[in-house]
């Protein structure tokens, strides 16, 4: 019988907590907002709006953003594939479980081109044997259908 893991990415196999402080720090200095701007978009994003395109509309109300949601959204799924970091023992942990006779996938849920890019950036791509992307394959976590995609 074949041995399969599967893992979620972001803050799994992702330090992504600290690729958005990153972010949001950088995108606070681009746009010259006022102290505490930092403090309320780590807030913003820990309070329930995961939902991207959610969390821009209510960043560009707050701050008189000129850039467009969809503008904000897209630069951001941009970048932030060079932010997010992939520890040396997670990458290690993979292979030797990769070595032991596991199969290895990546089940997530996001835009696919985000998500391939924090793959490929971080050497996850050639640390597992697959990956199921909701943005890529129209179901999203919890439903079954994602992690059965991965298991083929």
């Amino acid at each position: 019988m074949q041995r399969l893991a599967l893992f979620d990415l972001d803050n799994t196999l992702l330090d992504l907590d600290t690729a958005s402080r990153v972010w949001v720090q950088q995108f606070a200095a681009e746009y010259r907002m006022e102290d505490g701007a930092v403090d309320w978009l780590i807030g913003l994003d820990r309070d329930g709006y995961p939902q991207r395109e959610v969390f821009f509309a209510k960043v560009r109300e707050r701050f008189v953003l000129p850039d467009s949601v969809e503008e904000l959204w897209g630069r951001y799924r941009l970048q932030m594939p060079y932010l997010v970091r992939c520890r040396p023992e997670v990458l290690d942990g993979l292979a030797r479980l990769r070595a032991s006779g596991w199969r290895v996938a990546i089940v997530t849920n996001g835009t696919a081109d985000n998500q391939l890019g924090k793959i490929h950036q971080t050497g996850l791509a050639e640390a597992v044997d697959a990956y199921a992307l909701s943005g890529a394959e129209g179901i999203r976590k919890p439903d079954v259908g994602l992690f059965e995609i991965a298991a083929k």
